[in-house]
Order: C-alpha cells, then structure tokens, then sequence
C-alpha cells in the first residue's frame, strides 16, 4: 500500500551517501575496516562505556551477549512480552528459556515487583527492554539484580540516547546492546552494537562475532595465519555498513532534537483536535527519544483501521511474544500477565520520523480528532 504518511522514513543527508561510496571506492575492507573501528570508539564514547563491538544485527548482539555472559541449557531469563519476538527467543538460541514477567504501565518496562517473584535458582540474567526511546525503571531492576547476584543485560535496542537523571541507557547492565535497523533512530540498514566495562565480555563477543577467531591483527590485511580457538558466528558488521553508521552519529543528538520538537508538536496538535487517547507525557528525569511514538486507546484496532483508511500507517508496538502462534500453541506458554496484554490491547504507535511535516502531524491528530468525536 502507498500510504499517505508512512510509519517511519530513513534520515539520510549527502554525507551519509559520501561515508558509504568512499568505502566503496576505496575497494578495500569487507567485515573489518577503519570504519568498523571508529563506529565503535564513538558508539563507547556517546554511551559513557570502555568497550563497544558492533555486529551485523540486534538479534545477533543479544544472541552473543548471552553466550558472552555464560548462560546455557537449563538456565532462565527474565525477559518481558511486551517487546520484539528476539527478546525472547534468544534464550533459546543457547539452550536457555525465557521466562516472561509482567511490565508497568508507565514506562511499559519489566515491573520490578513482578521480576522478583519470577526469580528462581535458575535464573541466570534479567534482560529488561527499554520500549521506543524511553527508559525503563532500569535502575529497580539493576538493585534487584545486585541483590541476588544475576546479571543485568539491557536490551535498549530502540533508545540509543535516552537517559534517567542524565545517566544514559546501556550503562547499568553489565553489558547493553542497541539496534541499528531502519526504524531505529540512526540506522546503518542492518546492525546492532554491544557495550560494557568489562574487558573479559569484550573479548569473548569479538571471538564470537568472527568464526572464533583470535583477530590479533586485521584478517584481511595480513597473509599471517590466525588461529580459531573456539567456536563462533559471523556476526560481524562490514565497513560499509559502519561507514553509514559513522556519518549517522554525526548527528544523533540533532536527530534526537528533531523527533523530540516533532512528538511535543504531534501531542500538542492531538489534544487540539480533541483525540480522545492518551499521548505520551515523558516522566521527570526522564529523557525519551520518541523512536516510537505511542498513544493508547480503548477502541485501538477501530481507530487502527480508522487512520489506515485515511493513509496513515499506525501499527501495534508490541504484540505480546507469549501470545504468537509459537508460545502458546507450540510452546504451551501461559503466563499471567494482566498488565502486558492490557497494554497490547490499548497501544498504538503513530508515524514519528524527522521528515514529518506540520501539516502531516495536523492531518494526523485531525483524523484521531475525528474518530474520538465518532465513538
């Protein structure tokens, strides 16, 4: 369908073209380069980290990271339903298994409350999820998981930049990754990144990205023979893909900015229009990046259709994962979690891109306007 104001758009300037075609020119490089490398010095600068490894996608990053932090057959993660399907299917990649706790309903992260009930001896890491930009109650959890000696592994795929009290997402866990997809607020295509402090969980995701390869020098520079000393996956980003991502962190905090002026605007127009739906009111001490801008309503799959039917792409974030075809019926999942298919039942993400004009973000309150007054 050619929609009139799609969910998303890339953000790409002429400098975004130029990092990519350089690399391209230069016919050097393929999954390692000097733009692999500066993408992940900047990428540890922005978060506050020692270390950052970038790889070839989120799912790929969350994948290594529980390989990285030992987790293995028979051992749980505390993961929620309220998140993409990768979240929780990771734990199966290493022979573990999600175990899904409910969320909150202000932040639409793991609920602190209902994470300590779910801990058992066999929980082995709490992966909370930061929803569309906005920061969880990451900080609870992290006490929570000090407190029984379980990791804290974030999942902030769709919040590079967001912050609580100024301190920045990806800093609490032991180790943090972020998505780099199209929707995603820097894009390299595909991609994902992990950060830690720890040099030892560094290490082992650079062997596990490469076939488990010690990389002591840049493979396709030398004609040395570099050893494999374990088993590994080619998880790794190619330099043309950092080369994108290099020229997107030129500016992140612009972009940031942009969608940030772009959803007080969209809140604004819709309360105007008398959309009877509650918009997103980021918390104090908490800065949100709006890479989802989600509204909640009670007749939600009406109002879908509604807007779909004037042109306007609004998609539900998220479908809970214990709920799809392979939790429940092939998996017999069946967990009690109220307030996670509460919110699937309510949540409505908007187109919320940097391109989105005035008069877009007015057409779209004035349709929610319209169907509040209708039902």
């Amino acid at each position: 369908m050619n929609w009139k104001i799609p969910l998303f758009k890339i953000y790409a300037e002429e400098d975004d073209v130029e990092q990519v075609a350089g690399v391209i020119r230069s016919g050097m490089n393929w999954a390692t380069g000097p733009k692999v490398n500066e993408l992940e010095s900047r990428l540890a600068d922005y978060v506050g980290t020692k270390y950052a490894v970038t790889l070839n996608s989120g799912t790929s990053a969350l994948h290594a990271q529980l390989i990285a932090h030992g987790i293995g057959k028979g051992d749980e993660v505390i993961v929620p339903s309220f998140t993409f399907i990768a979240t929780a299917n990771c734990p199966f990649f290493v022979g573990a298994k999600p175990k899904f706790a409910d969320v909150e309903e202000k932040f639409y992260g793991l609920d602190p409350d209902s994470v300590k009930e779910c801990i058992t001896k066999k929980t082995k890491a709490i992966m909370p999820v930061h929803v569309g930009g906005y920061a969880c109650r990451v900080d609870e959890l992290k006490e929570i998981a000090d407190d029984n000696g379980i990791p804290l592994l974030e999942d902030a795929a769709e919040s590079l930049g967001a912050k609580i009290d100024g301190r920045m997402v990806g800093t609490f866990g032991e180790s943090s990754m972020f998505s780099f997809c199209g929707p995603k607020v820097i894009t390299t295509g595909e991609g994902g990144v992990i950060v830690t402090d720890t040099q030892e969980i560094y290490e082992k995701i650079k062997l596990l990205r490469s076939h488990g390869r010690a990389d002591t020098k840049d493979y396709f520079s030398t004609n040395e023979y570099l050893d494999y000393i374990q088993l590994g996956y080619n998880f790794r980003m190619s330099n043309i893909t950092a080369a994108l991502g290099v020229a997107q962190m030129d500016k992140l905090d612009k972009i940031i900015s942009i969608r940030q002026k772009n959803a007080d605007y969209l809140t604004k127009a819709i309360k105007k229009a008398g959309g009877d739906v509650k918009t997103p009111e980021p918390a104090k001490g908490r800065f949100h990046l709006f890479q989802m801008y989600t509204i909640e309503s009670d007749n939600r799959d009406a109002l879908m259709k509604y807007l779909g039917d004037a042109g306007i792409m609004a998609k539900v974030y998220f479908p809970p994962a214990h709920l799809s075809h392979f939790y429940k019926n092939v998996l017999k999942y069946s967990p009690s979690l109220p307030m996670t298919e509460a919110l699937a039942n309510r949540c409505l993400t908007l187109p919320m891109y940097q391109q989105l004009t005035k008069d877009e973000m007015d057409y779209m309150a004035e349709k929610i306007g319209e169907f509040c007054m209708r039902t």
